[in-house]
């Protein structure tokens, strides 16, 4: 292989090694028929295969988010969703996935913390191994990201992270060195911030630890608009996306001519790019992979959203319920009727559909009374119009008008000849009240009703804001409107090529979306319609969480509570209702001041298009909540890790103290979670590299449970775990590896100290209930 690839090298010039060190456009990378090079494309991301065109004209199968995936503690399962996106891939022509990202959930404030695993840099990588041979035995390459420290939003093209060596090696970059070490990543994508002062396009730790000291063969590309001058080339970055712009270009050609930049660095990085199409099949003369598995899509999702649901309590048994007895429920809340299945920002995508909790409720119980009240309003911005015709039309280009079914509208480049684009539609009022009919994006967007001009402005950011907000929450302007039932009004929305295309970090890319806000009640008789809904219930099921405005790429949270009057409404529906299910429909930890109250309190993080078929499966008791904590769960904002830097600096001045190595109360533990069964421990004993741990299910029913081991060193750490499943009664012995790397310490090196070590073995880091001890020889490896 690399002989042919070296050959393909030697086929070019200067000028046409450098080109293809840039992407040809927002998706994808230059294509070079003299090396036998096709056009090899990218795509976003850790929710789902977004493809190249993002809009609802070609869906992308919604997988649960990262943070749930994590939750199933389930290598197998995970490595089987690593395939299954691999097939999404392939199927939209796609090379390469953006994914998965492996930094550390350092605080709950982290806008992406959903984006991220687990706190835990073993239970990250194990879980990121899993991932990435999903995909690549697939033939998909994946790109683990963001390498390194990037675990703040606020700030996140300039921060400047200080990490002290030992924190740096432990915690943030162990989950990129074992990924590499066990699943050899084909990409690795290089961040935006700064790490001790050096831009992560620019830093040492590229070419120093990633290339050389771990042996890594791949390419590192940069994070979206992260490249940001020559200084990157001689830093081992080896591509630069997006393109056709950048900083290299012309000015690499000039620098390799002057001397300032070696021939040799830029062939190295032309190799990594021939070597990294060959393995995706993208290089004439190399095998193609093999045809993707075909997947049964739906019930894929559904089992692995209800394999990461956690149940975090279960008063009086409350769960399962007994489906055939109910004969009234009540489903309420503000995420009940439309369910947030994935996080905002580069990792969104548009489902061919969703069910959400109301519908998956209703489907499982048709013979009962399913009631609905919204409880609350969490959202502060208009709304995006949903299921509604719209006609675009390409004012100055040759095209047909263009019918669609979203409110919301991207381009990575508009049709040639395009000066305006306009969107008509007509509303229809379903109840009579005041309509809020507006626009988002930035330039100018000029809104008409029936005829009549409602507004035209140009909407612009504010300077101090994160360019991304262009894409996930740009400038909005409303014109209120009120209809009688039945009643229609026309809408033209007219978007100005001149005052919007490029408007976002200098790109090509243009958008916008058409808002539409409808009637609703006062926040009490909102709150009022749900307690008299919830008093008549057999139970309750009441749907509350984060909204994309708290919780997103871009930014990051300013407070761990329920936007809205959420508390307010659990408070009222808990008391009027004594059979209350609270769901937690959010992607990170929330404050949940009435924990002690509610009977029965289930995570279900963003769990993907099946989320209510999967909620009723576990509700209802066809499957276990098989979820696990990978995060640890704060009982209040106290003593929190900021996201926030100072003078443009974050300090990592907590070390290696991030969730559960932080002293303090919390709420629900790592590794917490419960069952529909019970399970006790009876033993434990070392064996020659690990622990076996005697368990028994001691319940009434089939059951999965996850043996989580710990060492003492001081301070707990995990060092292995292993899911097991048993009948009611039956005894298995788990075996769980505990290799000496996960005893570790880095000191200038990784350091195995020689001496006891204590082993414990439990159902999270705060219920342990056996211990050995193994006798360690100790060793240094640099």
């Amino acid at each position: 292989m690399e002989e042919l690839l070296r050959a393909r090298l030697a086929e070019l010039d200067l000028e046409q090694k450098v080109r293809l060190l840039t992407g040809a456009d927002f998706w994808a990378l230059y294509d070079e028929p003299a090396a036998g090079l096709r056009r090899l494309v990218t795509s976003d991301g850790p929710a789902g295969v977004r493809g190249e065109r993002w809009d609802e004209r070609e869906p992308s199968a919604n997988v649960p988010s990262p943070t749930a995936l994590a939750a199933t503690w389930d290598e197998g399962r995970i490595e089987r969703l690593g395939g299954l996106l691999a097939a999404e891939c392939r199927r939209k022509g796609v090379d390469v996935l953006l994914a998965p990202t492996v930094n550390l959930h350092r605080t709950p404030y982290g806008g992406r913390h959903f984006e991220c695993f687990s706190e835990d840099p073993l239970l990250t990588a194990r879980i990121g191994i899993a991932y990435v041979r999903g995909l690549q035995d697939a033939g998909v390459g994946a790109t683990v990201k963001h390498y390194v420290a990037n675990d703040s939003e606020t700030e996140r093209f300039t921060l400047d992270a200080r990490v002290d060596e030992r924190t740096l090696r432990e915690l943030y970059m162990r989950p990129f060195e074992e990924i590499v070490e066990a699943a050899h990543p084909w990409a690795v994508m290089a961040a935006y911030n700064r790490v001790n002062g050096h831009t992560m396009t620019e830093s040492p730790l590229l070419r120093e630890v990633l290339k050389d000291a771990w042996e890594w063969d791949g390419l590192v590309m940069s994070d979206w608009f992260a490249g940001r001058s020559l200084d990157a080339a001689a830093a081992a970055l080896d591509l630069v996306m997006p393109g056709p712009g950048g900083p290299w270009g012309d000015a690499l050609v000039a620098a390799v001519r002057a001397g300032r930049v070696s021939e040799a660095a830029i062939d190295d990085k032309v190799l990594r790019i021939l070597r990294l199409a060959a393995r995706v099949g993208a290089l004439e003369g190399v095998d193609a992979p093999a045809a993707p598995a075909q997947w049964d899509i739906p019930a894929e999702l559904r089992a692995t959203a209800a394999a990461s649901f956690v149940l975090v309590r279960n008063h009086g048994t409350l769960l399962p319920l007994n489906g055939p007895s109910l004969k009234k429920v009540a489903v309420i809340g503000p995420n009940a009727a439309v369910a947030r299945t994935l996080g905002g920002g580069s990792a969104t995508v548009f489902p061919p559909y969703t069910v959400s909790p109301l519908e998956g409720l209703r489907a499982a119980l048709p013979h009962a009374e399913v009631t609905y009240a919204p409880g609350v309003r969490t959202h502060e911005r208009l709304p995006v119009a949903a299921d509604m015709d719209v006609v675009l039309h390409y004012i100055g280009a040759d095209l047909e008008p263009e019918p669609r079914r979203a409110g919301d509208y991207h381009w990575n480049a508009l049709p040639a000849g395009t000066t305006a684009v306009e969107a008509h539609a007509t509303l229809r009022a379903d109840t009579a009240g005041e309509y809020v009919i507006g626009a988002s994006g930035t330039g100018r967007l000029r809104l008409s009703l029936d005829g009549k001009i409602a507004f035209d402005e140009l909407l612009a950011l504010g300077p101090d804001a994160d360019p991304a907000e262009a894409h996930m929450f740009p400038p909005q302007k409303g014109a209120p409107v009120t209809l009688a039932a039945g009643e229609e009004v026309g809408i033209v929305l007219r978007y100005d090529v001149a005052d919007g295309a490029g408007s976002s970090f200098d790109s090509p890319a243009a958008l916008f979306k058409l808002n539409v806000d409808r009637p609703h009640g006062t926040p009490e008789a909102m709150l009022e319609e749900a307690v008299a809904v919830a008093r008549e219930a057999d139970v309750a099921i009441l749907v509350v969480g984060t909204t994309e405005e708290v919780e997103s790429e871009g930014f990051d949270r300013s407070t761990l509570a329920l936007p809205g009057l959420q508390d307010e409404l659990v408070r009222r529906v808990n008391e009027a209702c004594a059979r209350t299910v609270a769901i937690v429909n959010a992607g990170a930890p929330v404050l949940l001041p009435w924990a002690d109250r509610v009977p029965a309190i289930l995570l279900s993080w963003f769990p993907g298009q099946e989320a209510g078929n999967a909620l009723a499966d576990v509700l209802l008791g066809a499957v276990e909540p098989g979820g696990r904590l990978p995060t640890t769960w704060p009982a209040s904002e106290a003593g929190l890790p900021s996201s926030r830097p100072v003078d443009g600096v974050l300090e990592y001045a907590e070390g290696t103290a991030i969730g559960y190595r932080r002293p303090g109360e919390v709420l629900y533990p790592f590794g917490h979670g419960h069952g529909y069964t019970s399970w006790d421990y009876l033993g434990i004993e070392p064996f020659d590299g690990g622990v076996r741990v005697r368990v028994v299910n001691s319940g009434t029913r089939r059951g999965r449970d996850v043996v989580q081991v710990y060492a003492a060193r001081p301070e707990l750490r995990l060092v292995g775990f292993a899911g097991v499943e048993a009948e009611p009664g039956e005894q298995v012995d788990v075996e769980i590896a505990v290799p000496e790397r996960a005893l570790a310490r880095w000191d200038g090196g990784w350091v195995v100290e020689p001496g006891d070590y204590e082993l414990s073995a439990g159902r999270s880091v705060a219920d342990l209930r056996v211990s050995t001890t193994i006798a360690v020889a100790g060793s240094v490896a640099h």
